[in-house]
């Protein structure tokens, strides 16, 4: 098993700490831009005119999603044969802060993105107020980003 470790637990470590990455960012996107979705159809079965505002909103929690991919290729670029456990338990927890800000972040700002499509559907004048809103939660999936990509490249510890 000790032999195991030390010869394939540095990739494994990295391979799951882009599993999460992906995985998880991916799973509140999918989530975020659903929920968007659903509130999009209410206001665009009475105004359809207002389509390409609604997806706007809808798209914006899809971002996390990307982030996630991005730290994914990133560290599958990054692993090598015989890569250390040490190195691969680092790449690991490099990937942990887009995995869970982005999972967390893109249903956030989802239900922001619902909410701002009554601004749309009352107000289209506000419509851009909405979009602000939503882009307040974006914030902190690009903040937990620049962080993993940061730990991602840093040599040491």
């Amino acid at each position: 098993m000790m032999d195991f470790l030390v010869n394939y637990g540095g990739g494994l470590m990295a391979l799951m700490g882009a599993f999460l990455a992906v995985s998880l960012a991916g799973i509140g996107s999918a989530a975020g831009v659903g929920l968007a979705g659903e509130a999009a159809t209410g206001v665009v079965v009475e105004e359809p005119e207002k389509f390409a505002k609604s997806l706007i909103l809808q798209l914006l929690p899809g971002t996390q999603g990307l982030y996630g991919f991005v730290i994914g290729v990133l560290v599958m670029l990054r692993i090598v044969p015989g890569m250390s456990l040490q190195e691969g338990v680092r790449i690991f927890f490099s990937c942990l802060p887009i995995a869970f800000v982005g999972w967390k972040s893109a249903v956030s700002q989802a239900r922001v993105a619902a909410a701002g499509m009554n601004i749309l559907a009352k107000n289209e004048d506000h419509f851009f107020k909405g979009v602000i809103y939503a882009v307040m939660v974006e914030t902190y999936a690009i903040l937990a980003f620049v962080v993993s990509i940061m730990l991602l490249f840093t040599t040491s510890i």
